[in-house]
């Protein structure tokens, strides 16, 4: 064999790595613009007056109705036909205008919790419906009880039929089925923080009884009759605000004064304005007892005061009289009475 073959001898040249890409180039800058962008934030912020900052809540809470009602632009920054008010924390604020805007601001939290009130006296009276509409001991008395949403609350109001009337005749005694419904309406009404007012209505018809008793003091003494089985039902002493009689003075279908649904009792779940309202004229009324001779005379009626009220409705009773009730149409002898 030939041994003179050259011998062939390959070198590899070692190099740096290769380029991998730009990709964490991107991702630094993505970085350094969030950067630059928060801290822009920040210094808006802080350099930001009250007004533009509740405006800036504003539009982030509401955009569609941000945006109708007020500048599409929520920080001024000099270009706009509206300029914001160039005022700073420090600077001094006009008295008359910070009133003006804490008025307005208490006007807003007024009616705020309005709204929210009225909605929770209408989810009442959903409540109560239902359980008129549930109850069977209730449905058969449907025609007697009427709800209704006014400006001072929630009112129920229970009235007579002429051959279901709500008390004997001529007398603050409750009917068992009367007290029935007092006691279911006990027990959701109290399950709402409002107050109560308990009023007693009776017909046209004259009191035929002893000459030192009327329609005035039946009609209190009926109102003060529910309360205290409302109280017996559960339903707190201290959240009723008012018991009043006032006869035939409000009558609910004034083309028939005799019609049997004048005698009624009616229950108000009061909102809080009417609260206050029926708070201050207490507060009135003790003023003027006070000081009779700066009293001055009225011509309007007056709700007769429930002390005069000599039935009272003990617990026990009416606990019994509920025991020995039983389910079908009541018969009196004498329908149309008082």
């Amino acid at each position: 064999m030939d041994n003179n073959q050259p011998i062939i001898i390959k070198r590899v040249k070692k190099t740096a790595a290769g380029h991998h890409g730009g990709a964490w180039k991107i991702a630094f800058a993505d970085f350094a613009t969030a950067m630059m962008a928060f801290f822009l934030v920040m210094w808006l912020m802080s350099s930001a007056t009250p007004e533009q900052k509740r405006a800036i809540s504003g539009y982030f809470q509401d955009p569609i109705g941000f945006t109708e009602s007020a500048s599409p632009h929520v920080i001024d920054l000099g270009g706009t036909p509206t300029p914001a008010p160039d005022r700073t924390l420090n600077d001094a604020v006009d008295p008359a205008v910070q009133q003006s805007e804490s008025k307005i601001d208490a006007e807003q939290a007024e009616t705020f919790a309005e709204q929210l009130e009225r909605e929770r006296l209408e989810l009442l009276l959903q409540e109560l419906q239902n359980k008129v509409d549930e109850n069977p001991d209730l449905t058969r008395f449907k025609d007697q009880i009427l709800f209704e949403i006014t400006q001072d609350g929630l009112r129920i109001q229970i009235m007579d039929a002429a051959n279901r009337p709500m008390f004997a005749l001529g007398s603050s005694q409750l009917q068992p089925y009367f007290e029935d419904i007092l006691l279911a309406m006990a027990d959701t009404i109290r399950a709402v923080p409002n107050k109560i007012s308990v009023s007693g209505h009776t017909d046209a018809k004259p009191y035929s009884g002893r000459g030192d008793f009327g329609n005035w003091e039946l009609s209190s003494g009926r109102a003060n009759a529910a309360r205290r089985t409302l109280v017996a039902g559960g339903y707190a002493e201290e959240q009723i605000a008012r018991v009043v009689g006032y006869a035939s003075s409000a009558l609910f279908d004034r083309e028939d004064p005799l019609n049997p649904v004048n005698r009624r009792i009616d229950i108000l779940v009061l909102t809080k304005k009417a609260q206050r309202n029926i708070e201050g004229e207490q507060s009135d009324a003790v003023g003027a007892s006070l000081a009779p001779e700066q009293a001055t005379p009225s011509d309007a009626p007056v709700p007769a005061s429930t002390e005069e009220v000599t039935e009272p409705l003990q617990p026990p009773q009416l606990r019994e009289r509920l025991n020995i009730f039983e389910d079908g149409v009541l018969e009196f002898d004498q329908p149309g009475g008082k």
